[in-house]
């Protein structure tokens, strides 16, 4: 098996796991103003903003020239996960241990501020760490070398899904003979570049009002709203988490990615697909699973797919689904990550959270979405679905160490 003995989070509306959970709970939003720079003009204002958060505190000052705010996300998020593993990385050999990030915008921040020293000042006034500081793949190889982890390591880029995608190559590279692995997404992009870069999709949502901006699978849906931050956890071999007396939160029991087909095909959409089969690689049937984390588009046309998808897996009412990303917005790579820590504190706690902002779902999607207040129930087994745009589909099963031993 492959458990998960560390979890470390940066999120709009919590610095770190507790803090976020009790949000979760509580219905604390980290939804509010862009107020970063001025936004006058832009079609939406509102985003799930990281506030609070100082890296001066947490990372060497050597560090802070070199790294967009991205980065300093998963930076410490890595480092939190560490600590809460118990982890102690000079007693574990460097090639016994990986890291496998997930993200979807590069360094933006970073990177738009050294273009403009560029067009303004000319290239001697460009920063040295531009050549990597933008890249994808920065934030594995920041925490790799932070932390001397040298086994075979990468950098995945499905935007929303891509967290979830960390999860599942963090476990295929643990079954391939790796101890130890540090998994998971981050993004950040609002500088005025990013932010517009976002909206410029169409699905950013134009409400002004935080409270209902972001209503997934709501009569009223009308898009989502962008977030930032990071969820990081150390993933470990069941054998290696024993022989060091670890805590382990759950196990990470089954992963499938499909990809969208063509449009025009007439064929439906891969997220059901990729669902079935995270749930046959974990060696369930669908009456095994407890609470649906879902994608949560808050689109019409994609929660109605999803909600189809849900259905023709589970029947009508089947199952309780949620969607706490309404409090963050879609955090992009570190969005599939926070749900998966979500469905660890559901199992933990006997408990799961609502979907906030959401009032009124259609009678068609056939849904047992939990909305109001947490539910109290025993979860076992949770389904974390996450889709990325241009069509990449993701879906983990989480499941409680005792169900799977």
């Amino acid at each position: 098996m492959t458990v998960i003995t560390g979890l470390g989070i940066i999120a709009p509306n919590g610095l770190g796991t507790e803090r976020y959970w009790d949000a979760t709970l509580s219905g604390r939003s980290g939804i509010g103003e862009l107020d970063r720079f001025d936004t006058t003009g832009y079609p939406s204002r509102l985003a799930g903003l990281v506030r609070d958060f100082d890296a001066a505190q947490y990372l060497p000052g050597r560090l802070l020239p070199q790294t967009d705010i991205c980065t300093r996300l998963a930076l410490t998020a890595a480092g939190w996960a560490i600590e809460d593993a118990g982890l102690d990385t000079a007693a574990v050999r460097d090639y016994d241990m990986s890291v496998v990030t997930a993200n979807a915008s590069g360094g933006f921040e970073f990177t738009h501020r050294e273009f403009r020293k560029l067009w303004t000042r000319g290239p001697e006034h460009v920063s040295v760490y531009e050549s990597f500081a933008w890249f994808y793949a920065v934030n594995t190889g920041q925490i790799s070398i932070r932390h001397g982890m040298r086994g075979p390591s990468c950098a995945l880029v499905t935007e929303q899904a891509g967290g979830l995608d960390a999860l599942g190559q963090a476990r295929r590279t643990i079954r391939a003979g790796t101890r130890v692995v540090v998994g998971g997404g981050a993004d950040s992009a609002f500088d005025p570049w990013g932010a517009l870069s976002q909206t410029a999709g169409g699905r950013v949502s134009a409400d002004p009002d935080p409270a209902t901006a972001y209503r997934p699978f709501d009569t009223r849906a009308a898009g989502y709203l962008p977030g930032e931050g990071s969820a990081i956890l150390v993933l470990e071999a069941t054998e290696s988490a024993r022989a060091r007396g670890a805590r382990a939160y759950g196990e990470l029991a089954g992963y499938a990615a499909t990809f969208d087909p063509a449009p025009g095909s007439d064929r439906p959409p891969g997220l059901g697909r990729a669902a079935s089969l995270a749930l046959a690689d974990a060696g369930i049937t669908p009456a095994e699973v407890d609470v649906v984390f879902a994608d949560a588009a808050g689109l019409p046309e994609l929660d109605r797919s999803e909600a189809l998808a849900l259905r023709e897996l589970f029947g009508a009412g089947g199952v309780p689904v949620t969607a706490p990303k309404s409090l963050t917005g879609r955090v992009f790579s570190g969005g599939g990550t926070l749900d998966v820590v979500c469905a660890l504190m559901s199992i933990r706690d006997g408990v799961i959270p609502p979907t906030f902002g959401t009032r009124s779902v259609p009678a068609e999607y056939g849904l047992d979405l939990v909305l109001g207040t947490a539910r109290q129930t025993r979860v076992d087994t949770a389904l974390v679905l996450a889709r990325g745009r241009w069509g990449f589909n993701a879906a983990v099963v989480i499941r409680s160490v005792e169900k799977g031993s």
